[in-house]
């Protein structure tokens, strides 16, 4: 009789059915947590490591600020836009500021709301993502009609409006970034955790009786660690990039230092008309080259999690003789 026609074996194959001899049942494998070994894997991606080089060199120069660049970075320290020079080796503003010392201490600004975004953006779309997916039903009906609603409703509109109304600060930008970016992140994480919900090892917490709390953050969330990496580097370059838009409109904190308000003087000071290309292009390709570095890293994790992507590590030389496949005689069949 066929494993189909055998009743009894195929209830012995249900979850949580006990074989007929009375031992126990056996659970069904958990999935290697890939945790760790996403760490291990970064470190050893050529892609990953060189975004995160650039990365350290920008967070080293962004904590070292107050050493490579001591004093008030808005003082006048020359005459009105000078090429770079011996003395100013970024040149100076139309006021006569230093832009070496605005690019390093903007950098502390940039890549402070840029985490802090990306982070707390992260964190709210993964308790979304992770109490729509276990709790269904009532609950991801409710979280769903919330998260559709801030994903239709225009992103740079509702950014100029938040930040127009509410007072000027570091602390403002960051919660309008939160505010607006986390809708994104909190389908594509509800997503993922849906998929990880109906494996047999959830299943099998349920039935063991485990909390639900428990196992969204012991079940669940360690075998979406890649996916949420992937999705905090994205929401890091959105916060840096839309701090950087808010404020070379006008809509941050002009009289803090960073890389967009150093674009938003730029532009006010006529740097684009006059063709002081130094005062402008070093902010931009620092925020181009962040954003090159996150996306490397980006880059890393997929190679990484994603086995189709990675390439074999040994090659025959192509010098190498090709071998020749003979034919077998066909034996003949009794």
């Amino acid at each position: 009789m066929s494993l189909a026609q055998d009743p009894r074996a195929m209830a012995e194959m249900d979850l949580g059915a006990a074989p007929a001899d009375g031992t126990a049942p056996t659970p069904p494998d958990r999935p290697r947590r890939p945790s760790g070994s996403l760490v291990r894997g970064l470190l050893g991606n050529g892609k990953a490591v060189a975004g995160l080089v650039i990365l350290a060199i920008f967070a080293i120069v962004a904590l070292l600020a107050p050493i490579l660049a001591p004093g008030d970075p808005m003082l006048i320290q020359g005459f009105g836009a000078e090429p770079p020079s011996a003395e100013h080796p970024f040149g100076t503003t139309a006021k006569g500021q230093d832009v070496l010392a605005l690019q390093i201490w903007g950098a502390r600004s940039s890549l402070l709301v840029g985490f802090v975004v990306g982070i707390a953006a992260t964190l709210v779309g993964l308790l979304v993502g992770l109490a729509s997916a276990y709790f269904g039903r009532a609950v991801d009906n409710v979280l769903s009609l919330v998260t559709n609603v801030f994903l239709l409703l225009p992103g740079l509109p509702l950014l100029v409006i938040l930040a127009a109304f509410l007072p000027p600060g570091l602390g403002t930008v960051i919660l309008v970034l939160v505010i607006t970016g986390w809708a994104g992140s909190a389908r594509v994480l509800r997503s993922q955790a849906l998929s990880i919900r109906g494996k047999d090892f959830v299943a099998a917490a349920q039935v063991s009786g485990e909390r639900g709390m428990r196992i969204m953050f012991r079940e669940i969330l360690p075998n979406m660690a890649s996916i949420v990496m992937s999705t905090l580097l994205a929401c890091v370059i959105f916060g840096i990039g839309a701090q950087a838009g808010l404020e070379f409109l006008g809509l941050g904190d002009i009289s803090t230092v960073s890389w967009g308000t150093n674009l938003y003087w730029a532009g006010n000071d006529g740097a684009l008309l006059t063709g002081a290309w130094w005062v402008f292009v070093p902010p931009g390709a620092s925020i181009a080259l962040i954003a090159f570095a996150l996306a490397l890293v980006n880059y890393g994790v997929d190679e990484i999690t994603n086995p189709r992507l990675r390439r074999p590590r040994h090659r025959t030389s192509p010098d190498a003789p090709t071998p020749v496949l003979r034919p077998t005689p066909k034996e003949d069949i009794a």
